[in-house]
């Protein structure tokens, strides 16, 4: 059986991403591992140091992410080890950062299921992460 000890569950704090945390945290309560449940404030801009206009986001992100997490998912709090993180930049290279940097073994993340001309023209960040990332990808698809 492969070991998974960490696992990074990204989220755009919307509906959609639901399943894919749910998802994740059920691997996490089998598995005894940590599940980190990760956003990032999206920023074109690879700002240096602390002056990303992204950054007076994040006290409120925090605080929006963690209001989902209880509001969502309360019933694993006290079951799996969950981490909530919040950074800004362009989210497909954060969230594979991330999941080099805490060495996660799985990446669950929500696909919005967009297809044909929308789907090229903006591409996916899940599609993305499956390209770049160094684990496996699971995706979720909401109903």
């Amino acid at each position: 059986m492969v070991s998974i000890k960490t696992i990074l569950a990204p989220t755009d704090i919307s509906p959609l991403s639901l399943p894919a945390i749910r998802y994740a945290l059920e691997i996490g309560l089998e598995r005894s591992a940590e599940v980190i449940i990760y956003h990032v404030i999206e920023s074109e801009y690879d700002w240096f140091g602390d002056d990303s206009p992204a950054m007076a986001l994040v006290p409120q992100q925090k605080k929006r992410l963690n209001e989902f997490v209880q509001n969502n998912f309360a019933d694993y709090l006290n079951k799996v080890k969950v981490t909530e993180l919040i950074e800004y930049g362009l989210p497909y290279e954060k969230i594979v950062t991330k999941a080099e940097h805490v060495r996660a073994e799985l990446i669950v993340m929500s696909t919005h299921g967009r297809t044909g001309l929308e789907q090229l023209i903006l591409g996916s960040v899940t599609a993305k992460v499956v390209a770049r990332a160094s684990c496996p990808v699971l995706s979720i698809r909401p109903k």
